[in-house]
């Protein structure tokens, strides 16, 4: 499944925050270039290999284009975990953003 994010964090911002966040739910990094990652490990149970591959590029001069792509089929957890890393780098962009519940 894939999933994109746009922010205003810089791309080696969102890289390192990357790094510090995906190792904490099970993932490993597998490959690493200066604007893309790769990480590998179990996510949830069942035990199911996943793999996510994290890109980054400038895109309009001031804001990143975040790409993040699962081998998962459907609403899996790693998927819910790119969507949660996202809500992080929102945060990082604007200290002031809450999650609040829609209804």
């Amino acid at each position: 499944m894939k999933h994109f994010h746009r922010t205003s964090v810089h791309p080696d911002t969102v890289l390192a925050e990357a790094d510090a966040f995906f190792p904490t739910i099970g993932l490993k990094l597998a490959h690493t270039t200066n604007r893309s990652r790769t990480y590998q490990g179990v996510v949830g149970t069942p035990e199911v290999p996943a793999t996510l591959t994290l890109s980054v590029k400038m895109e309009g001069g001031h804001y990143t284009f975040v790409e993040g792509q699962t081998n998962q089929m459907g609403e899996s957890r790693i998927d819910r975990n790119v969507k949660k890393f996202f809500v992080q780098l929102h945060r990082k962009a604007d200290a002031r953003h809450e999650m609040t519940s829609a209804f």
